[in-house]
Order: structure tokens, then sequence, then C-alpha cells
């Protein structure tokens, strides 16, 4: 695959406030994060010696095959993730606690003798670094990590409902990088019914140099506007304008036959909550 692209699934992991911390514990969760990774990888049936890591210091970026089912990934590994992390949190304690922000894209990657490069890399790490990632991990005191994925994950793998993946549990995440360029994408946070946090998202509102900054939750508000103004992703089917200009637009996040729907209320002057 050296010098060519290839289609692959690109997952990005994070671990949250890790430069705040000293480096003797920047390299025990250096330590904890490989074997939490490890651990899930063998838990989800994952090829292991087919998906290339590269080493991010704070995190990891992994390539994985596109023969590899991404619902395997939304699904199982998450969930697997999750599981380690509240293992390794019993055994270590607090000060050794590790939160992980994980992002999963699409597309074509090409290696060099340095690494990975593409569209498609830049893309997932823009989702994984994204400002209103970290206010919905922030806002999320109790979880061990949030999941975010792009558009077209979402429409090719969430919005269908597969086993181990609850497309209830998703809301949308959009927002503008610091060229300005808008991005869409889908976040959950696993074990939770829907994820708190999130900006409010202003309508029509100017776009801006970069992501909002995590001042923590419902702070620095996301620009990105839909093209129709209702502070959602353009068209979208479930949303509904605010009746009688009361700033709350209701929608339905469509579940699965055991999850059912969910109606998220979105408050436009003010963070969106379940």
């Amino acid at each position: 695959m050296s010098g060519d692209s290839a289609h692959c699934w690109i997952v990005v992991l994070d671990i949250e406030n890790f430069s705040s911390r000293p480096d003797p514990i920047q390299r025990s969760l250096r330590s904890g994060m490989y074997e939490v990774l490890r651990e899930a990888l063998v838990r989800a049936g994952l090829p292991v010696d087919d998906i290339v890591t590269e080493d991010r210091g704070d995190g990891v970026l992994m390539i994985v095959p596109a023969t590899v089912s991404p619902i395997v990934l939304a699904g199982s590994f998450v969930h697997a993730l999750d599981d380690e992390l509240k293992q390794k949190a019993m055994v270590y304690g607090p000060a050794h606690a590790m939160r992980f922000r994980v992002a999963l894209h699409q597309g074509l990657a090409a290696r060099d003798g340095e690494g990975w490069s593409g569209d498609a890399v830049n893309t997932a790490c823009r989702l994984v670094d994204a400002g209103p990632l970290r206010e919905v991990l922030a806002a999320a005191a109790s979880s061990r990590m949030v999941f975010v994925v792009s558009g077209e994950i979402h429409r090719a793998v969430v919005r269908h409902g597969h086993r181990s993946i609850d497309p209830a549990a998703y809301l949308p995440m959009p927002f503008r990088t610091k060229h300005g360029e808008l991005i869409e994408s889908w976040v959950t946070v696993p074990g939770s019914p829907a994820p708190l946090g999130l900006p409010a998202v202003a309508p029509d509102g100017p776009e801006e140099a970069g992501p909002a900054r995590n001042d923590g939750p419902g702070a620095g508000a996301s620009p990105a506007a839909a093209p129709d103004g209702r502070g959602a992703a353009a068209g979208d089917p479930g949303n509904r304008p605010p009746p009688n200009g009361s700033g709350i637009s209701v929608g339905t996040v469509n579940g699965d036959v055991f999850q059912g729907d969910k109606t998220v209320n979105v408050h436009t002057n003010g963070p969106i909550r379940p």
C-alpha cells in the first residue's frame, strides 16, 4: 500500500487532558492507552495484525483495511473500548484515569516513509480535535469516552441501526474548521441515551475561524448553522422550526426496533439537551 492511495477506515483516538499531566503520569497513560486498545481490538474480533497504528503522542491513528466491517468498528469495538476503560479505572484509580475522544471516518489514505496522509486522514483528525467534541466529553463527567463519526459513516452505517449500534443515541455535531470548512458529524456517549454539552447553533450565524473553544459545557457556540437556518443539518427530516418563536426546535432521532425513537428538544438559545 506504500505510495498508493487506497480506501480504508480511519480511527483516531486521543486521551483527554493529556498534556496537563506530569511526565510520569503521561508515560503511564500511554502504556495504559495501548493496553486498552489492544484488549478492545481482540474483544471485538478485529484483525489486529492487519491494522496499522501510528503514534500521535497523546493518542493513536489507526488505518483499518476496507475489508473490516464498519459495523464492528462503530459497534463492538466502541463498546469494548468503553468496557476496558472502566476496568482500567477500577484498577489504577483516579490519578491514572483515562478518558478518550474517538473518531471514525473513511476515505483514501497513502503511506510513505514517515506515516500516513490524505484528506480523509486530515478530516478524521479534525473530528477528534473538534471543540464541540471536547465540550461533550467535559459535560459527560461520569462517562469514559465520546465517539464521533463523520456524516458519511452516519449515513452509511449508524442510521441503519445495525446490532450493537443505537442511532437514537447520536446527535448531530456540525462544526467549522479554522479554514471555514463545514464538517458534518454525529456524536454519542457510550452508555448514555444521548450526549449533553453540545453548543447551541446560531441560525444563519457567520463563519468563524475555528471550532468552539473548550471552556466548559455549552461554551463557545459552534457556528455550524444549516443552510435552512434551523440550526440542524440541512435536509434533516426530523427537525421542525421553533413553534411560535419559542426558541425550541422539536425533532425525532430514529432508533431501532429495540431502542425505539427519541424526541429531542433543541434550544436555539442554549445548549442542546435530550
